[in-house]
């Protein structure tokens, strides 16, 4: 009975300890790839993007190449992102080949009331993940954080615990081999 508890627990371990790794290498592992990793917060987009997604913004664009329908995310005043669609390449009247970007949600009815300067441009969206960014939301503030953090040490007091109730089984064969 207890070599069946333990195989079910160890599946569990497992289970957990994939899904621990994947979650790691969607929010974070792919920063270092060069994504920049944002939540939705707003309807804007929708339905592209749901409100409550992540998505995974690709950093290393030239702003030169980008393009009427292109989807971009770009920083606003104060540091806030925005993600957007191009409607308009708007060429700057005194400086030559200098282009600003005339964007408008997918679900909004008029334009952006500015234009995006180049400069301002971290990205193009490559995917997204719907929903994920609620939980990265409520990690990221004091409740969720400190329920992750307990979540994080039950877990590996679980992984743990049947070592310390049951023993190894390195233990127990050396044992009976004896």
């Amino acid at each position: 009975m207890a070599e069946k508890i333990r195989k079910i627990w160890n599946a569990f371990n497992t289970t957990v300890i994939v899904i621990a790794v994947l979650l790691a290498v969607l929010l974070v592992g792919l920063r270092f790839a060069g994504f920049e990793i944002c939540t939705v917060l707003s309807g804007s987009m929708e339905p592209t993007y749901q409100t409550g997604s992540v998505i995974y913004i690709n950093k290393n664009i030239n702003p030169k190449e980008l393009q009427e329908g292109d989807v971009i995310t770009f920083r606003l005043q104060g540091g806030m992102l925005a993600t957007h669609r191009i409607v308009e390449l708007v060429p700057d009247a005194e400086i030559p080949g200098l282009v600003r970007f005339r964007t408008k949600g997918d679900a909004n009815e008029d334009v952006d009331g500015s234009l995006v300067e180049s400069v301002n441009v971290v990205g193009k969206p490559v995917f997204s993940i719907p929903y994920l960014g609620y939980a990265v939301q409520y990690v990221q503030n004091p409740p969720g954080r400190q329920i992750a953090l307990t979540v994080a040490v039950f877990l590996i007091l679980m992984m743990t615990l049947p070592e310390m109730i049951f023993g190894s089984e390195d233990k127990k064969k050396a044992k009976h081999s004896k």
